[in-house]
């Protein structure tokens, strides 16, 4: 059996109010649903959650449905009402997320007045 060179690996780190998933590797056709899957549990494991980290720096390529994996778990954190920080973006997931028109989805500050926002601007050096 052939495995890929980069198969995507989640390493996942918690405290008692915030998630960190750290991605590494290709987020694709074969395994985006892995992603989704473990925000999923961690989003119905800790109810006092308020902020899930998806930790981008180690992360390859992304597909369609790693696109629609992110934008997935983006819903989900907002029903929760958990802000969703996409930490150490690369330059390509930037401009996959440009091209896509959902740059700003992810990156736009909170609208003054909101209660709690589910994306949090997170620059590509981690920082808000």
């Amino acid at each position: 059996m052939t495995t890929h060179p980069h198969r995507l690996q989640l390493t996942t780190v918690y405290t008692q109010d915030s998630v960190r998933i750290e991605l590494h590797g290709d987020l694709e056709y074969d395994n985006a649903d892995r992603l989704v899957q473990e925000a999923t549990v961690q989003l119905a494991a800790r109810p006092a959650l308020t902020d899930l980290h998806l930790h981008c720096a180690d992360l390859g390529a992304v597909d369609s449905m790693g696109l629609s994996a992110l934008l997935m778990i983006g819903r989900r954190t907002a029903e929760a009402g958990v802000r969703l920080h996409l930490d150490d973006r690369p330059a390509k997931l930037d401009r996959l997320l440009d091209l896509t028109g959902t740059l700003d989805h992810f990156t736009a500050p909170p609208p003054t007045g909101a209660a709690k926002s589910s994306v949090v601007p997170t620059g590509p050096d981690g920082t808000t």
